[in-house]
């Protein structure tokens, strides 16, 4: 495996950090959240620009790059979970405009003639209010179904940006051309991987912003920044990212190679990625002093954001216990 960006790999990542630069601006984002300012045109030009059209199983670490970039501005659109939860499960029904979500648990099929009955209710679903398909997963199999289908009701949780639903299926007829022959396992392991960079990218808004403020403050006639107790974590977080930041792209890389691998890097990447957020959430908020807190403080929506992919997917802990169990498998 190659760790190093190829140069088609280094110019999507400048484009897309470019065109976010611009597009999905700090000012955007709390525009989104303050005044309901639409995120769809960001949505469009992510179609337009092809990043939609990275559905291939070899151009996972393409679409990590750009979920990266996308984490890091703390992106409002339904980017995360149309194309890493819902385009992995449904690669029939994905189209280049279309959004999607996943409903990995809580709904059950029954055979009732030639066709399957769906009864159940998913909790803490990405986008599942704003998607026009839903990727269901049952023992039965992957069934594709339009979100029109379900009962959706948006759930408030504490990262203002994102989307979670609850969605339930009372008696949903499909049919068996609904029905997707899919590999649902390494569908959720690009999921999970996705949520992994996305949580790396967010981290390292925070310490960007982090350096930005001790760089810039002043206290005793000299930058916080020059203090060595804000150097020493400053540089924790900094190596913490560059960890995770690693295992994602080798659990992208592995999924991209369909390398065996693939399953135990996934659950490395996220419990790796979970550390991190911990780490950064905290030496975040401390370096930031009391203005950490403050809702004027941009920093806050990438918080949030790592945060709360650290509640989705499994946590670090559960990650950990997989990678114990995998190792001790193999």
């Amino acid at each position: 495996m190659i760790f190093e960006f190829d140069a088609d790999q280094r110019l999507l990542r400048d484009t897309v950090r470019e065109v976010l630069d611009k597009e999905c601006s700090a000012a955007f984002v709390r525009a989104v959240v303050d005044d309901g300012a639409d995120p769809d045109p960001l949505w469009h030009t992510c179609v337009d620009l092809g990043w939609t059209e990275l559905t291939g199983a070899d151009e996972v670490v393409e679409l990590a790059v750009v979920l990266e970039e996308l984490g890091r501005h703390t992106d409002p659109t339904p980017y995360l979970a149309t194309m890493t939860q819902f385009a992995p499960l449904a690669p029939g029904a994905a189209k280049p405009d279309r959004t999607g979500a996943a409903v990995f648990d809580g709904v059950s099929a029954r055979a009732d003639g030639s066709a399957w009955v769906l009864d159940g209710t998913a909790s803490h679903v990405l986008d599942g209010d704003r998607a026009e398909w839903l990727a269901v997963v049952t023992g039965a199999g992957v069934f594709t179904v339009p979100a029109t289908a379900a009962h959706v009701t948006r759930a408030s949780v504490f990262d203002p940006l994102l989307h979670v639903a609850e969605v339930a299926f009372r008696g949903v007829r499909v049919s068996t051309d609904d029905l997707v022959e899919v590999d649902a396992g390494r569908a959720r392991q690009v999921a999970v991987t996705g949520l992994a960079i996305t949580m790396v990218g967010a981290c390292r808004r925070i310490l960007d912003l982090v350096l930005a403020h001790v760089r810039d403050r002043h206290q005793f006639g000299a930058p916080v920044g020059s203090f060595q107790a804000v150097q020493h974590k400053a540089a924790d977080m900094h190596v913490a990212i560059e960890r995770a930041r690693a295992l994602a792209y080798f659990a992208a890389l592995t999924l991209a190679a369909d390398d065996p691998r693939r399953t135990l890097a996934a659950s490395m990447a996220k419990a790796a990625a979970g550390e991190c957020q911990s780490l950064v959430f905290r030496h975040g908020y401390q370096l930031f002093g009391a203005m950490g807190y403050t809702w004027e403080n941009d920093v806050q929506f990438a918080l949030k954001r790592a945060k709360a992919g650290e509640l989705m997917l499994g946590g670090a802990a559960e990650h950990r216990a997989l990678v114990a169990q995998g190792a001790s498998c193999g």
